[in-house]
């Protein structure tokens, strides 16, 4: 009978072996194989930590690293040894004499092969379950950093009454252990039974007894284990319950226990822990008993229970009770529901009021001068006017701005002015020539802010810049104007050595400079340039002589992905937007804690909450989300990254956020406190957009507080599809300066509307306080219309303004030849009972490949206008004129009047001048061009001195005409240039 433990034995057969220089040449090849592998794994680790270093964040490398690798070692032994110390225990137990049978005879063969190899396979075996496990383990590095560091969230959960930090953090941890506990039994149970197969203690065709007593205790002991971890999960399924996700009929998304969970699941996850214990005892006796018989029973019944109790009474249970009276028996539950999402997401203190959505007021002046004073209607759509912002303003073509602009405000003799603000970033596709030494070395960074009223337009119908040119002046001072860290900055650029770098042009030529900010990792090191060269694939960064003393290379370097690699704990809002703060161009990023563990709320996903017909025509502005699926969500910290040094900052904004506080204890001294805002950076943050989208989606169906109404889904709406064009994504949120009612001034908010569940008509109005810093930021209203009147929403209104007869004609006539007509944002505004509706209208056509605003559509009660300027549609939509006095330039396009008839006179013979050059420049009419040009720059001058001679008498009360000539000499320039 065959030894099970011996291996084969025979002659030695001599093969003949390489000579010494080819084993020579493949030693020296191996090992430089070796090396590089190493080298590049050494580059990534290393650039790595040079980054951290670079933005002062090297403790978030650190902690992070540590405990990947802690985590690495720990479950990778763990599970090594779980693995081979059954491998060894089945080895060890194997019989010492087989059967003579054909299947052993057949073993025998394979037991023969791999004896001399048996420490070598054991070995391998185990490594590869332990690197296949300390891998899968290390990815769980959050769940182990809150766990340790989770703080209390002092509230209870309804039906266990356990703190929601046990579900937010305590419970993901115990499911990842019992998840390896699993796989590490069903792992040694099958390597145990194969390793006892393979050496005869299990046997299948084999003569006699199907396993030998060792064997049996062996396996019984692991089935044990399995069927005791199966216990656990039962347990800990019961308060999985809270958190658990289901498809409710009447509600959708759910989230928590229902009738038929607290009244059949919870009591069947109970008894069926029961029963898994008295399996998993079952097995445990087989050491003793030496018999499967009474353990298979035992699981055959858990297996039964687990049918009967866990599927079908569950059934019977929701049939029988909850299905003949669902709301009586839900009601309970849906409340419990209603409670934790609305405090969950921050709803949870949204003002819901009725609003008649009709006006009441017969006097129609004051209802005129009231629609001036709701709100600061923005004539300049910043998801519109980008092509106008780049083709006056980008001066040079290796410049570019966002193809969405930001919303701001700045304050200018006292008053805040909305303003919509972008920076002139680098646009590499717009250098003129493009090689390795342009595109990293000489040009690397943009130049200065643009920015312009937002609720207004000069005679042209272009934005109205209150800073301009390049460099860049106007209103906003002086600041460090190199832009280093932008959106548009997706590559590295190598700065501060021997190459210079372009600054900027001018009239007098390219001005050159060179880096001097700290940012950015040296290069003055052979191993950092070795390792940069192989990280980046790039081998010429080893040995260019334009690296030298000084150099830096800088990336990494657009606002989110920095401030996403400093903080990999936090969600990062879609849209980062650029300040002038303190001398200084600041990007400002929202940035959340979010938690997938809050009981009784229900889910969303960040993707699809999130996403409206911004976001899908452009990705840039996406949220980043480190966890999609969400039940919870706070503004926990605001960020700021500098974008010239590429500083980032994280602050403390919710100071009572627990899930915060937990990752501020997890990577200390990395959050700075609320205290260290200053109030000139305060004075730009906003309501971040994303978490507006994620809580108005929220609130169509959590604006109801009775149980009842929710289950009805009577109440239910849906937020529309942008009107302004046919992409069928939901209509984004808007930041205006407005007036709700009650109020007596106006604030910066960010508003939306929202219409019936598969209607068009308006059910609310949704805003909320965006204006930082006041003790009314974050508070949600809702203006809610009656359900017995049928007030018109987006859609419908952008449908009158598209079917009214003179308006229609008037948009065929805007289209006229190869011109396009451009809708900007519908903007809401409540008015006195109603609804006004404000919209500008763009035209791009002709010689011009940007949009101006040509006209300004206006509806309010049924009443509707499509005029040049804002104040002419108010005028017309209420039939009468303000009293107060219209502000400059609004949304015209005609030059504004003066008090001065000589000034007038010049001004309209200017006018004349301007258009019949125009009408000459599309002819290609350049003698009649040139000869209109002239008469043009002659009515400036008159206007001008006209008006000089009126301010010596009247004590300088030119200067708003002062300031349309210099628009119209720019209109004058601009056209000449497009010439």
């Amino acid at each position: 009978m065959p030894d099970r433990g011996g291996g084969p034995t025979g002659p030695r057969i001599r093969v003949g072996r390489p000579s010494r220089r080819v084993r020579t040449l493949l030693m020296t090849l191996g090992v430089l194989a070796v090396l590089a592998m190493a080298f590049v794994m050494f580059a990534g680790f290393w650039t790595d930590w040079l980054w951290y270093r670079s933005v002062h964040y090297s403790s978030v490398f650190t902690t992070t690293l540590w405990t990947k690798i802690g985590l690495f070692f720990v479950f990778g032994l763990l599970m090594a040894a779980a693995v081979g110390v059954n491998i060894w225990l089945a080895h060890k137990m194997r019989p010492p004499l087989s059967a003579m049978s054909m299947e052993q005879q057949s073993l025998d063969r394979y037991r023969m092969g791999i004896a001399p190899y048996k420490r070598w396979l054991l070995l391998a075996i185990t490594s590869l379950v332990g690197l296949i496990a300390g891998a899968s383990a290390s990815g769980q590095w959050r769940t182990w950093l809150m766990w340790v560091n989770g703080v209390p969230f002092h509230q209870k959960d309804p039906q266990f009454h356990l703190d929601v930090s046990f579900y937010a953090f305590d419970l993901p941890w115990y499911r990842f252990l019992l998840g390896f506990g699993f796989a590490a039994a069903v792992l040694s149970l099958i390597a145990a039974a194969l390793t006892h197969y393979l050496y005869g203690g299990l046997r299948i065709t084999s003569p006699g007894a199907r396993a030998t007593a060792a064997a049996t205790g062996h396996l019984s002991v692991l089935l044990g284990i399995f069927v005791a971890l199966k216990a656990v999960a039962y347990w800990l399924d019961r308060y999985g319950l809270a958190v658990k996700s289901s498809d409710f009929k009447a509600t959708g998304n759910w989230t928590g226990l229902r009738y038929v969970d607290a009244n059949a699941y919870l009591p069947a996850k109970t008894i069926l822990f029961c029963i898994a214990v008295i399996c998993a005892l079952l097995f445990f006796a087989t050491l003793w008993r030496r018999t499967w018989q009474l353990p298979v029973i035992g699981f055959g019944l858990m297996v039964l229970s687990a049918i009967l109790i866990g599927g079908l009474y569950p059934a019977i249970v929701q049939k029988f009770q909850v299905q003949p009276n669902e709301q009586a028996k839900e009601a309970p539950y849906v409340e419990k529901n209603l409670k934790a999402t609305r405090e969950a997401y921050g709803i949870d203190g949204t003002d819901v009021t009725d609003y008649p959505g009709a006006s009441t007021t017969k006097d129609k002046t004051k209802l005129r001068d009231d629609a001036d004073n709701a709100a600061s209607i923005r004539l300049m759509d910043p998801n519109v006017v980008s092509p106008t912002f780049q083709q006056l303003q980008q001066v040079r073509n290796y410049y570019g701005f966002p193809s969405n602009l930001d919303v701001d405000r700045y304050s200018k003799d006292g008053k805040d002015q909305d303003t919509v603000i972008g920076l002139r970033e680098l646009n590499l596709q717009g250098i003129p020539k493009s090689n390795w030494i342009n595109d990293h070395f000489r040009y690397t960074h943009g130049y200065g802010v643009v920015a312009a009223k937002g609720t207004e337009a000069d005679s042209e119908g272009r934005p109205v810049f209150t800073e301009y040119n390049l460099p860049s002046r106007g209103d906003l001072g002086q600041y460090q104007q190199q832009i280093y860290y932008g959106e548009k900055t997706t590559q590295y650029s190598i700065v501060g050595g021997p190459q210079k770098e372009i600054d900027y042009s001018d009239d007098s030529g390219e001005k050159t400079t060179s880096y001097k900010g700290k940012s950015g990792v040296s290069l003055s090191s052979p191993v950092n340039r070795a390792a940069y060269a192989v990280a980046f694939g790039e081998p010429q960064i080893l040995y260019s002589g334009a690296i030298g003393d000084g150099s830096r290379i800088l990336y990494n370097r657009t606002p989110k992905d920095r401030v996403e690699a400093v903080a990999p704990w936090l969600t990062i809002d879609g849209d980062a937007y650029p300040a002038v703060v303190d001398g200084k161009i600041q990007w400002i990023v929202d940035a959340y804690t979010t938690t997938n563990g809050y009981p009784y709320a229900s889910r969303t996903t960040l993707g699809d909450t999130t996403a409206d017909s911004l976001t899908a025509a452009n990705n840039q502005r996406a949220v980043v989300a480190q966890q999609n699926q969400v039940n919870y969500i706070r503004n926990s910290v605001k960020a700021t990254v500098d974008a010239y040094t590429g500083q980032v900052k994280l602050y403390q904004w919710d100071t009572k956020d627990p899930v915060l506080k937990t990752w501020m204890k997890a990577f200390p001294n990395t959050v700075e406190s609320k205290d260290s805002i200053s109030p000139s950076l305060m004075a730009h943050l906003r309501y971040p957009q994303d978490l507006f989208k994620v809580q108005r989606e929220l609130l169509t169906r959590y604006h109801v507080k009775d149980a009842q109404t929710f289950l009805s889904g009577s109440e239910v709406w849906q937020i529309p599809d942008d009107p302004t064009n046919k992409s069928g994504d939901a209509v984004p949120p808007y930041y205006l300066s407005m007036k709700l009612p009650g109020q007596t001034s106006q604030a910066f908010s960010l508003t939306t509307t929202m219409t019936p569940n598969g209607r068009d008509n308006l059910s609310a109005f949704m805003s909320v306080n965006a204006e930082a810093g006041t003790g009314d930021y974050g508070k949600i209203t809702i203006l809610k219309l009656p359900t017995g009147r049928t007030v018109d929403g987006p859609k419908r209104v952008q449908s009158q303004f598209n079917s009214e007869p003179s308006i229609a004609e008037s948009i065929r006539l805007l289209r006229g030849g190869d011109s396009e007509v451009e809708y900007g944002n519908l903007l809401t505004v409540p008015l006195d009972g109603g609804l006004l509706y404000v919209e500008p209208v763009y035209v791009r056509g002709g010689d011009l490949k940007y949009p101006l605003l040509r006209k300004v559509l206006v509806t309010y009660g049924g009443s509707t206008a499509f005029e040049n300027t804002l104040g002419e549609a108010l005028n017309k939509v209420f039939g009468a004129n303000s009293s107060t006095v219209p502000p400059k330039n609004e949304g015209t396009t005609k030059p504004p009047t003066s008090n001065n008839p000589t000034v007038q006179e010049a001004l309209n013979d200017a006018q004349k001048a301007f258009d019949k050059g125009q009408e000459a420049l599309k002819k290609g009419d350049w003698q009649s061009y040139g000869e209109a040009q002239k008469d043009l720059e002659d009515a400036l001058k008159r206007a001008e001195d006209a008006q000089s001679k009126a301010d010596k008498t009247a004590g300088g009360s030119g200067n708003n005409a002062n300031k349309t000539s210099d628009n119209a000499d720019k209109s004058s320039d601009k056209s000449s240039g497009g010439g």
